[in-house]
This record gives structure tokens, sequence and C-alpha cells, in this order.
């Protein structure tokens, strides 16, 4: 492994003195510095050599160590006078960073600023109801947290779907040295609505509709999440076939004028406890279209 020169490495001659250690240093970690070159691997790498190298020129008695037994000095095992060292961590000693970095990165950038930390974020479940996922709204949720309880009002916005979450910006834990706060996460479950099922924006329902409609033609009431609505049954229908209405499903998030469509599957209610006669009728029809 070839020997390290922490003089070639900060770039000064060996006569430089501690003023213009400082400077060299200065200069290449403002240029190293990993806040500034994020990614950056080998620019992490040197700020780690230059910082070595200045923990060890900046202090008398580990330059004094370093001029005359050069890194060996600071091997494991080595002894000198009781002083025994490894200089790989590059941690910073026995100086005042502050005054080396204030005036390159703000002052007190090992101080203040590394003391401030945002507040973490808490999550939380609530359930709402299936037009209220549809249609938006302001709800007011109880929440226990560490045996206490608290209410707070929540915005619902118009078509979230099952999963999702509302974020409330600042209602999570407190930051640290004043830093901003966490935020709250609520994630939204939604109750079942009978006889409806939601696919993304798309609602599925079913229809029934009398025998004679579905072989004639004609109208049925169906109900839809905006009010009941009267829907063209083509003459012949099957039970299974479907019918879309557009624009009655749920609304998009993104776009309050986009909708998505209702699909409902049409099913034919067989007449129950017909009379003699209507029996009869019934078995002339079939004779007729051969069913």
């Amino acid at each position: 492994m070839a020997k390290k020169d922490y003089y070639d490495t900060l770039g000064v001659n060996k006569s430089a003195d501690e003023k213009a250690i400082k400077q060299a240093y200065r200069k290449l970690a403002k240029r190293y510095h990993p806040d500034t070159n994020q990614g950056n691997k080998n620019a992490e790498q040197k700020f780690k050599e230059v910082t070595e190298a200045y923990n060890v020129l900046s202090d008398k008695e580990k330059k004094k160590m370093y001029d005359q037994y050069g890194t060996a000095a600071f091997e494991e095992g080595f002894e000198n006078g009781g002083f025994r060292g490894n200089t790989q961590e590059y941690h910073f000693e026995g100086g005042n960073m502050d005054d080396i970095f204030g005036d390159l990165f703000g002052n007190g950038f090992f101080g203040r600023k590394t003391a401030t930390r945002k507040g973490a974020d808490i999550q939380s479940d609530i359930t709402i109801g299936f037009e209220e996922a549809a249609f938006g709204c302001d709800k007011v949720f109880q929440l226990q947290e560490d045996r206490r309880v608290s209410s707070i009002q929540v915005h619902i916005p118009a078509g979230i779907d099952e999963g999702k979450s509302v974020r409330l910006k600042g209602k999570g834990q407190p930051g640290f040295g004043g830093a901003e706060a966490g935020d709250l996460l609520l994630k939204v479950h939604i109750r079942e609505k009978p006889g409806y099922e939601r696919r993304g924006m798309d609602v599925y329902t079913t229809a029934n509709i009398p025998f004679t409609t579905a072989v004639l033609g004609g109208e049925a009431k169906v109900s839809t999440l905006y009010g009941d609505v009267l829907c063209r049954i083509p003459e012949g229908a099957q039970s299974g076939s479907k019918i879309r209405l557009r624009g009655k499903g749920i609304v998009s998030m993104k776009n309050p004028s986009v909708h998505g469509n209702q699909y409902i599957t049409i099913q034919i209610q067989v007449p129950k406890n017909l009379t003699i006669e209507a029996k009869e009728k019934l078995r002339e029809f079939a004779n007729m279209v051969k069913l």
C-alpha cells in the first residue's frame, strides 16, 4: 500500500505554518464536502483524505510524530512516549470546526444547523361511507395517541379511493431544535354500499327487469349515486348483459369535470304465482317462438 503524504494531500510544503495548512484545508473541504457533492463517491473519498490530513497536520504533537515517523506513527501497535492512535476514523479533533466552516456553509454548520430535525410523521386509519368518498365531505374524527384522545376536522376530497391517504401538514410529531413538525397521514378505508361495487372511477350495479320489458323492450327505473333515472332497455335484452350509463360513476380527483361510468347488469325477473289463464297464454307464447 502506498504511503500517505499529508502535505501533498493538502497541497502544501513541509514548511507550511498553521495558517497556510488551515487555508488549504478550507479550500479543499469546500470543494469536496458531501453536502455539495451528493452522490459523488470520489468527492466523498477526497473529503475524508483531506480531513484526515488536516487532523494530523493541525495538531502540533501529531504533526511532530508524522514528520518523524510518517503514517506509521498512527498505525495499530505503534508506541512512542505513550502515544497511540489511528486516524482512519477521520473525525474532527482538537479544533473549532465551526470556525473553519462558518463562512463556507453558514454559521454553526456543525452545531446549530445539524441540531435541527423535522418531526416524524404520524400514521392513522379512518373509515368513511361510500357516498362520502364519492362526493367528498368534512368530518371530525377522534384520534387516540398515548392515552390522549383529540378531535380533528378533516376534509375528504371527492373521488378518493380505498387505501389512499389524506395528509394534514404539521399535525405530526413536533420538530427538534425549532424545525417544523411532521405530518399526519390518514389512510382512508371505505365502507361497502349494498348493491354497489366500485372499481376505480367506475361503479357496478344490477337491475331487475320485468320479463315482458326484457322481451318487448321499454324503460326501467334504475338507481345511481345521483338519484333514480329511467334507463332504456333494448328489445330482447338478455340476463347478464350490461348497460352503460356514461358519467354516472366517481369523479376524478385530478379533474372534477371527469367522471367514471356506471355499468348495470341486467337480471330478468321470472314471474311467480301465475294464474291458470296466464300459464296457458305463456304456453301458447312458447309454442309460437319455439323456446
